[in-house]
């Protein structure tokens, strides 16, 4: 089964053509969905990825991807 990643094209915090393309070398498999989380508190305040079932959150887009690494399949 494919990475599940979805990332917020109205979050402030991310770019979404560059957290696409790092996403794509991190899970070359993944379908990663943009758009809209309703996930507005936290997303206002962080970059954040959905990414197989987990909300992962950091100051920076960097950062998130950093973190999100560890729950890539």
């Amino acid at each position: 089964m494919p990475n599940d990643i979805r990332i917020c094209d109205k979050c402030k915090h991310m770019k979404v053509k560059t957290t696409v393309s790092k996403l794509n070398k991190l899970a070359p498999d993944a379908e990663i969905k943009v758009a809209c989380k309703s996930y507005c508190g936290p997303c206002s305040r962080f970059a954040f990825i959905f990414i197989n079932g987990r909300y992962v959150t950091a100051p920076t887009e960097d950062e998130v991807i950093e973190k999100a690494k560890k729950y890539v399949k």
